[in-house]
């Protein structure tokens, strides 16, 4: 009974999955969003301020409450239900007559759910979620649109500062303007990040989901995660800007960049998006904001790294993008970037891993709600997520070493394809460049500090790297980078030092 009742406690994770959607505001002059029968949800008067003081203050009540009903009902369902027959070998869980109700009805609400209206997030905020700060950096004058990270300065921030590095205003010893004096020549770039959920650093805490480890402060970071659709982007390897929970050393690639140069400080853009592939992209690649004639040139990462080959399909296959296909939307991506990117910007193109590594080292560990009884293994829970097609990869997460190869297979296939651009290709306003994800690197440095393989690997979901993982890579990256083409990561500025005694954190982020 301890088994099915901590495999109905996980159902209710997958309830919460689609709400990743609520988290995505609308552009200004349309309502945020509407159900699928009709009715407004927020009206098109609430602007993004207002719905983002709202969770932050009502958000853990809210939950809370959701949480105590989801519970009694499922209570409920168990008082009335037979106990059903359950062993570890069971390969199908969703075969089970007690959960076959509960999956068909996740299935319908997961089939049933409306995503609202994506922003319009080409523009800089003060606030940090709804495709706020953390995903790119923070504005510094809201009534300036012309004030904003990235761009050249204006008259050398004489006056204000008009890119919000921080830096302006003028030495009153010589009279030279701080922004010309620091950081003329520095060559200042910013760093753009194109992925998917992996990129946008997707987490679900633990205490979330089991019962045994919930309290009010588990949920405490809650309202945030939802309201930037469960992604952390503000502790991501690419852009993340806050200091790292996991205590490891390593930095994003943003803050590696940021290091280098004081002058680039706060122009980072994670354009990632849950469920991002080469095929969607670009639906939401015009929300990269870069102007050719004003901005600074940029770094630009193409990181699909997984939604190419998986999804949760009972057949995956014939859904995996083909080579030739790849080949098209990419040479789409790199065109709309060649009349975008200031001259002088660099673009990479990452490689898609070998995700043969999740089930090798994870399915017969066991899942967060199994811990406590011993009882439910990642074997069972990647079997609960196939049967009920909402898997984040049955072509890598499951029991069918002949599927898990064929993926591989593609994967490397696609990687393949995308270094023959790299190599074959030639743009007028950027260089073009291909590396490896070579996960295997980061596993064997994390054997090295005495870790273990599954240790990278976000235990709720047992699909996307964690943030320790995401540091790793991003200390590979900008180590391969810094070896191969330096030039792509720009100066090292001998100013640093003065820009911290004269404009300390320079607004901080």
């Amino acid at each position: 009974m301890n088994s099915l009742w901590n495999i109905l406690l996980a159902t209710t994770l997958f309830l919460l999955l689609p709400l990743h959607t609520l988290a995505s505001p609308a552009s200004d002059d349309q309502p945020i969003a509407r159900y699928s029968k009709g009715h407004t949800c927020l009206e098109k008067l609430f602007l993004k301020t207002t719905c983002y003081l709202v969770i932050r203050m009502f958000g853990p009540d809210i939950i809370k409450e959701a949480w105590k009903f989801t519970l009694e009902k499922a209570r409920q369902i168990v008082k009335k239900s037979p106990t059903p027959k359950y062993s570890r070998s069971s390969s199908d869980v969703c075969s089970l007559p007690f959960l076959a109700k509960i999956c068909q009805r996740i299935k319908s609400t997961i089939k049933n759910s409306v995503p609202f209206k994506d922003v319009d997030s080409d523009k800089y905020s003060v606030f940090p979620t709804l495709r706020g700060y953390h995903w790119r950096g923070r504005d510094c004058n809201d009534r300036n649109k012309m004030a904003y990270p990235g761009r050249r300065p204006d008259n050398w921030d004489v006056h204000e500062d008009s890119n919000c590095n921080g830096i302006w205003g003028v030495d009153p010893k010589d009279g030279i303007p701080y922004e010309k004096k620091f950081c003329e020549g520095s060559q200042p770039r910013g760093i753009i990040f194109l992925g998917d959920s992996a990129g946008a650093h997707f987490h679900i805490s633990p205490e979330w989901i089991t019962a045994s480890q919930m309290s009010l402060k588990s949920f405490i970071d809650l309202p945030t995660a939802l309201t930037n659709e469960l992604d952390w982007p503000q502790l991501s390897g690419a852009t993340g800007f806050l200091d790292s929970i996991s205590g490891i050393k390593e930095n994003s690639i943003y803050r590696q960049l940021r290091k280098r140069n004081h002058c680039n400080h706060r122009d980072y853009q994670n354009i990632s998006r849950n469920g991002a592939s080469s095929r969607n992209l670009e639906k939401f690649l015009e929300t990269l904001s870069r102007n050719q004639l004003l901005d600074h040139p940029a770094i630009v990462i193409y990181a699909m790294i997984g939604n190419d080959v998986c999804n949760g399909k009972a057949d995956p296959v014939p859904e995996m993008t083909t080579p030739a296909k790849l080949y098209s939307s990419i040479m789409q991506t790199l065109k709309y970037l060649n009349s975008h990117l200031p001259n002088g910007s660099h673009v990479i193109l990452y490689g898609l891993p070998d995700g043969t590594f999740l089930w090798d080292n994870l399915h017969d560990r066991y899942y967060p709600l199994g811990q406590l009884n011993k009882d439910v293994t990642y074997a069972h829970f990647y079997s609960f997520l196939n049967c009920l097609q909402v898997s984040p990869c049955h072509s890598w997460m499951t029991s069918n070493k002949t599927l898990r190869t064929l993926t591989s297979e593609r994967a490397k296939q696609l990687s393949n394809t995308l270094k023959k651009i790299a190599t074959s290709q030639k743009f007028t306003n950027f260089d073009l460049f291909y590396m490896d994800f070579d996960f295997h690197e980061v596993t064997e440095e994390w054997r090295k500090r005495g870790g273990q393989p599954w240790q990278l690997i976000e235990p709720v979901d047992g699909f996307h790297p964690n943030e320790v993982a995401s540091l790793l890579l991003a200390d590979r990256f900008w180590k391969k980078v810094q070896l191969q083409w330096p030039q792509v990561l720009g100066k090292e500025n001998p100013f640093n030092s003065q820009i911290e005694q004269v404009f300390g954190d320079q607004g901080g982020h």
